[in-house]
């Protein structure tokens, strides 16, 4: 495993916790996706343990919808961690909960969704951030297909199906942001994916880190089934550190 490159520990991470999940109904009327458990944890605890292993310990949970689950289960423990759960509203949007942790945050702060779990290099990613002199950062991952694909001759005989391929041509959102908190002042709109990021962008404030490595989001009840497998295995691969840009 690469050495991790640990990041300052007054550096906070403020993780979105408070939509309402709803591609994994009915699970979501009883708790909120970020409590979706593998091996007995909540994939949150995976994720805040991503960013423990490499040196934060400050962590700002956006919470909304089913916000008393988040309170009931952080109480009393990870006494090692500085855990501060908000109360951004059961509607709000991404952009909103994000804004609304501005003032419990440093001039500068990591931020990331509670449904995503990747092993991205936070030291490379926040040196990157610090080397563009943008307000933003993001994480982008290659989109892999959710089918497989055929590949076939001028003929149309098929002779060979690839699996899920990842397609490297094009990119996603996998959260795993730096933000400094004077974007504030650029925010634009409600929804983080469709409002405020593409506003900084057009700014010019707004960068990419490529990521190479493991990323996966737990968006549906498969998604979970396929998490539970990796961690059964032995070889959650969120907990190995994987390489960046």
């Amino acid at each position: 495993m690469a050495d991790e490159i640990r990041v300052r520990g007054d550096l906070a991470v403020v993780i979105l916790c408070g939509g309402k999940g709803s591609r994994i109904y009915p699970f979501s009327e009883y708790f909120p996706k970020p409590m979706m458990p593998i091996r007995g944890r909540p994939i949150l605890v995976h994720l805040m343990q991503i960013y423990a292993r490499q040196g934060v310990r400050r962590f700002v949970l956006a919470a909304g919808h089913r916000k008393e689950m988040l309170f009931d289960y952080f109480e009393g423990r990870f006494p090692d961690w500085e855990i501060e759960i908000l109360d951004t509203g059961a509607e709000a949007d991404t952009g909103d909960r994000i804004l609304a942790c501005m003032e419990h945050v440093g001039e500068q702060f990591f931020a990331t969704y509670g449904d995503g779990l990747g092993n991205v290099d936070l030291g490379g990613l926040l040196a990157f951030h610090n080397q563009s002199g943008g307000l933003a950062t993001v994480t982008a991952v290659p989109l892999r297909s959710q089918y497989g694909t055929l590949h076939f001759d001028e003929a149309g005989k098929v002779d060979r199906f690839t699996e899920k391929p990842v397609i490297r041509d094009s990119w996603i959102n996998a959260g795993f942001f730096v933000f400094e908190r004077k974007a504030a002042e650029h925010w634009e709109g409600h929804s983080l994916e469709s409002e405020v990021l593409p506003g900084l962008g057009a700014r010019g404030e707004l960068y990419t880190y490529l990521h190479h490595g493991f990323w996966k989001s737990m968006d549906t009840s498969k998604d979970q089934q396929e998490m539970e497998r990796l961690a059964e295995s032995g070889e959650a691969p969120w907990a190995e550190l994987g390489s960046g840009a």
